[in-house]
């Protein structure tokens, strides 16, 4: 054997390759999270930058030409058969390979679609005109084209370059009355009709244990007056909410010569990309961001924000923490600190293990089965037989949802937790034993808090599970819009019953089960960019609070 393979064997006995070949999976690894991440934020958060527009003459061989605006999406090389094979009409002869472009053109109501496929060689006589002025709409999208005239109560008010200062004003001004509108409905007139199926359901309690009598009726009566005269008081300021909307309207003249008339209040900005200088288009570009984060969806979750999924997301991961957390931590402590080690014991811990390998979807059914109907519908039997047959907690909700991921995420609680406890040194218990302290003494104040950061890590497992599932969510109470949020200023203000958004959903949704296809592809990418970052949140501060906790006890390991 030469110096030069002695050498190498040795290197190998060493383990140096091994560490080698361990840096490098994990360096791998770690750059295809980096990739993945950067890919999704890119794509995702590109969507919210205001892009030019362009205008241009389209003419497709053999046809009259016309005049064209719209975003430039996407554009991709396509083979010159393959376009002649789908019918256009494409030239023999030139290169093996043409042009492709998806163009947003917006303006649905005229053209029947928001985006566009044409062929990249036809459109001639491209421009970016500084008139060409974007409205973005509560509803049917954008719209593209020039302002004529500017009208209140059908009267013209402004034109030619006076429109857009106004239009501005105006739009503003309608944003604050559609603000206050949605306080009024969600807030005062919320709170009436809260209050009103409140004393519907007293009576129906009252009429099924028999004490309805004509004085409880009438008292009953004397408060449903007192709400109507509420109501009636909000009705005409609601009323004229309605009117000051529809006060305001414009015309616009799309690129191709076309007319159309536009509510003011339809529409939530107003802005003319081409014109706008790079500070303008930064300003516009965070405004969008936080109103990505903060506003409810719309557009069948195409446009908008989706405050309401991560309030979902977020509150539903709470309360399934504050659910598994005693549970997980009992039953680790009994397996660990007080059940006999024998057979049924390790067959529990098999059972326990094999539990964290079964799919999602089989909780969703057992807490469909058992939660909804069999638990709820007892409950509702018990405790709401007023409300019946309208289900209270006989149907999908938020409590069954963090019930059923507390179900789903135990196993990893428990696992966590008995390592924990089995790390702690058996000279601690004996220490605490021979000081005079009971067993219960020395488990809940000297066990129980050194093994708090295992618990703590049993906890981040099982958020970071939780949080990104979806499939069993389906089944036991996330749904595809829910606007109103389960926590609010009506009795018992946090509302278990409840059906909630959650960011996990709302990216299946989008991307599965929207009939825009094209506008909802980029909120896939942002909403997905969103959801890490709120797992990743919550599993800083669980991480925080585990180091917090390791420093503290990590004086008695020694």
């Amino acid at each position: 054997m030469s110096a030069k393979q002695k050498d190498l064997k040795t290197w190998f006995r060493s383990g140096a390759p091994w560490i080698w070949m361990n840096a490098g999976a994990v360096t791998i690894a770690v750059l295809m999270t980096l990739g993945l991440l950067s890919l999704i934020a890119v794509r995702g958060l590109g969507h919210f930058w205001p892009a030019d527009v362009i205008e241009a003459e389209y003419r497709v061989p053999g046809q009259e030409s016309r005049l064209i605006a719209g975003e430039v999406v996407e554009a991709e090389q396509v083979p010159r058969a393959r376009l002649a094979a789908s019918g256009l009409p494409v030239e023999a002869v030139g290169g093996e390979f043409m042009t492709r472009e998806l163009l947003k053109v917006g303006n649905r109501e005229i053209y029947g679609a928001d985006f566009t496929w044409l062929i990249g060689e036809w459109l001639s006589n491209q421009q970016k005109p500084d008139g060409l002025v974007v409205l973005e709409r509560r509803e049917w999208g954008n719209f593209y084209g020039y302002p004529l005239a500017l009208k209140e109560n059908g009267q013209v008010v402004a034109e030619g370059a006076a429109i857009m200062p106004e239009l501005l004003k105006r739009i503003e001004r309608t944003n604050e009355l559609i603000e206050r509108l949605a306080i009024l409905e969600r807030g005062d007139i919320g709170h009436i009709n809260h209050g009103l199926e409140r004393l519907r359901l007293e009576r129906r309690s009252l009429e099924l244990k028999g004490r309805l009598d004509a004085a409880v009726e009438a008292d009953l009566q004397a408060r449903r007056a007192e709400w109507d005269i509420r109501y009636q008081a909000l009705e005409s300021q609601l009323t004229e909410l309605h009117r000051e909307l529809s006060r305001d309207s414009m015309t616009m003249r799309t690129t191709d010569g076309r007319e159309q008339e536009i509510q003011v209040a339809k529409i939530v900005r107003a802005f003319q990309p081409n014109a706008m200088s790079l500070p303008a288009k930064l300003g516009h570009y965070f405004v969008k961001l936080w109103e990505f984060v903060s506003d409810e969806p719309r557009e069948a979750n195409t446009e908008g924000g989706v405050f309401p999924a991560i309030f979902g997301t977020v509150l539903m991961t709470l309360i399934m923490a504050v659910i598994v957390t005693p549970f997980g931590v009992v039953a680790a402590v009994y397996l660990r600190e007080y059940a006999k080690q024998g057979w049924l014991t390790r067959v529990i811990r098999i059972a326990v293990n094999n539990l964290a390998g079964v799919p999602a979807i089989v909780y969703g059914v057992f807490g469909l089965g058992f939660f909804v109907y069999v638990l709820g519908g007892s409950i509702d039997r018990l405790f709401f037989p007023e409300a019946l047959p309208a289900p209270t907690f006989g149907t999908p909700g938020l409590m069954w949802a963090s019930v059923t991921l507390a179900i789903l995420t135990l196993p990893v609680v428990i696992v966590a937790t008995e390592e924990g406890l089995a790390r702690i040194p058996r000279m601690i218990r004996e220490g605490s034993l021979a000081l005079g302290a009971t067993k219960s003494e020395t488990l809940w104040r000297v066990v129980i808090p050194m093994a708090s950061p295992a618990m703590m890590t049993g906890l981040i497992l099982a958020v970071a599970r939780a949080a990104g599932e979806v499939a069993p969510l389906m089944l036991v109470g996330v749904v595809k819009l829910a606007p109103s949020l389960p926590l609010n200023g009506n009795y018992p203000y946090l509302h278990l019953d409840q059906k909630i958004m959650h960011l996990g959903f709302h990216i299946y949704d989008v991307g599965f089960q929207s009939p825009n296809v094209e506008a909802a592809r980029p909120l896939v990418y942002a909403t997905a960019l969103l959801l890490v970052l709120v797992i990743a949140l919550l599993n800083l501060s669980a991480v925080y609070i585990r180091n917090h906790l390791r420093e503290k006890y990590k004086a008695l390991d020694h």
